[in-house]
């Protein structure tokens, strides 16, 4: 009987031990997640509407976090004020002019706060001060612009459904152009006609060059022109050999 009662104790003892170790082990990881352990400064934000953002949630700068989420408050109507808590080492890096917007871990993650890099010139953050948002966009405000989008894209697509309907049918201008042979026929007579009257003209220039009337008009046109040539010519060698 003692035995029994003694090695009931034992295992007890060894397991109000381990249920300790392992609550110290969370204390351990969640004060390190926090910042519970590390010295921190806070700076402040607000949005109109925080889109999801919960208290703990973690911050990031460049990509690493540096912070979580102390407190949100609602100010007025229009306003939700968000407190964060960053690591002190951190601070060398925060400027006033960063912005804070809100973000998420992943397509369906976590909402968290990202922090951007402000400029070399901008003063460095202090602690409690406030820090410029951004306003986050709304899934639903994406969702109904894509129904527009694709409720456009729907009436485009029957529009020209219509007229690839008319004119393989036939019907207006273009229609009747592709489906009407009459049509492309006297289409294809003008252009004959046109490289006729094309022809003729250069026959009608030929026999007025020809012509002793005109034939002083022409040559000396074209003594103009060799005149103009030579001049570019010695001109152009004159260049060469400067």
């Amino acid at each position: 009987m003692d035995t029994h009662s003694q090695k009931f104790k034992i295992r007890l003892g060894l397991f109000i031990i381990g249920g300790l170790a392992i609550f110290m082990v969370a204390i351990f990881i969640i004060g390190k997640q926090k910042n519970l352990f590390n010295p921190v400064f806070g700076l402040t934000t607000t949005f109109y509407n925080v889109s999801g953002l919960q208290v703990g949630n973690n911050i990031r700068f460049s990509g690493i976090s540096i912070g979580t989420v102390d407190n949100i408050k609602i100010i007025n109507d229009s306003t939700v004020k968000v407190y964060m808590l960053l690591r002190k080492d951190i601070q060398q890096f925060i400027r006033t002019d960063c912005e804070v917007s809100i973000g998420s871990e992943g397509l369906i993650g976590d909402r968290l706060l990202i922090i951007s890099q402000g400029s070399d010139s901008g003063k460095l953050a202090l602690d409690g001060q406030a820090l410029v948002s951004n306003e986050p966009v709304e899934t639903d405000a994406i969702m109904a612009s894509i129904e527009v989008t694709a409720a456009n894209a729907e009436i485009i697509t029957y529009q020209l459904s219509e007229i690839m309907t008319k004119i393989n049918s036939g019907q207006g201008t273009l229609g009747r152009l592709l489906q009407d042979t009459t049509l492309a026929e006297n289409l294809n007579q003008t252009i004959v006609n046109l490289k006729k009257s094309s022809k003729g003209l250069d026959e009608n220039m030929n026999a007025a060059k020809s012509n002793f009337l005109l034939r002083g008009y022409f040559n000396k046109k074209k003594r103009a022109a060799e005149k103009k040539k030579r001049e570019a010519d010695e001109q152009n060698a004159l260049i060469k050999e400067k």
